[in-house]
């Protein structure tokens, strides 16, 4: 087996999610008689921890209880309007049978809820077939950009963080993946790569991509 890792985000990474937490964002804060502009959706949702969302659209902080019914209230319209349409990245399923083939350990690690986590599995079953962890927002104590999810899945995959390598679509994350001292991939769904923290490179999906662009970037220290 290739003493190495591979862990992907969900959101923007797996799939393109994105339009539709738009959708169930507006859907939800319209219920509150807010209305966001863009800027705001692309700073203050894309790769982050629904707290910080809730907080900062409803500009108080939000804990506890409230959050916990907030964030059930808002993910609940997320998965009415994904089940049934979850399309893997084009490239995805690919590129996920070859690494796995050449032993290769794989991973998922979101700061999504674990019900949106187990609804994208049931979705795209080789996830269940393929990956030997998957973390949600449940398994750790601190969000991206804190390290703890991958530094855990590292853990959990027994493989040196050294030797792991994230595919990331967010701010949050891509600094998330570097602070756990992982190569970071970013994936430019959400943001144009000049908008991501440097990264050892930049794919729009997994077209073409192999267990050879692993090893690859494993084997390199400048961007490719």
């Amino acid at each position: 087996m290739s003493q190495l890792a591979v862990i992907f985000d969900m959101d923007g990474v797996i799939a393109d999610t994105n339009p539709t937490h738009d959708v169930a964002w507006r859907q939800f804060l319209n219920r509150y008689e807010i209305v966001p502009t863009e800027d705001e959706l692309q700073n203050h949702m894309y790769g982050k921890h629904n707290s910080y969302i809730l907080s900062y659209f409803l500009k108080r902080e939000i804990v506890a209880d409230e959050l916990l019914r907030l964030q059930f209230e808002k993910e609940a319209l997320f998965r009415e309007l994904y089940t049934g349409i979850a399309q893997p990245l084009p490239g995805l399923l690919a590129f996920l049978k070859d690494l796995h083939k050449n032993g290769v350990r794989l991973g998922i690690a979101t700061s999504a809820p674990v019900e949106n986590l187990e609804m994208m599995v049931g979705q795209i079953p080789l996830l269940k077939e393929v990956m030997s962890s998957m973390l949600s927002e449940k398994d750790v104590s601190h969000h991206k950009p804190h390290p703890e999810v991958y530094l855990k899945s590292a853990a959990g995959l027994g493989i040196d963080p050294s030797r792991c390598i994230v595919f990331e679509d967010s701010v949050s994350g891509v600094k998330a993946g570097l602070a756990a001292g992982m190569k970071v991939v970013g994936v430019t769904t959400s943001h144009a790569a000049a908008d991501l923290p440097p990264c050892s490179g930049y794919v729009n999906d997994y077209l073409g991509l192999s267990f050879e662009f692993i090893q690859h970037l494993l084997n390199q220290s400048v961007s490719v």
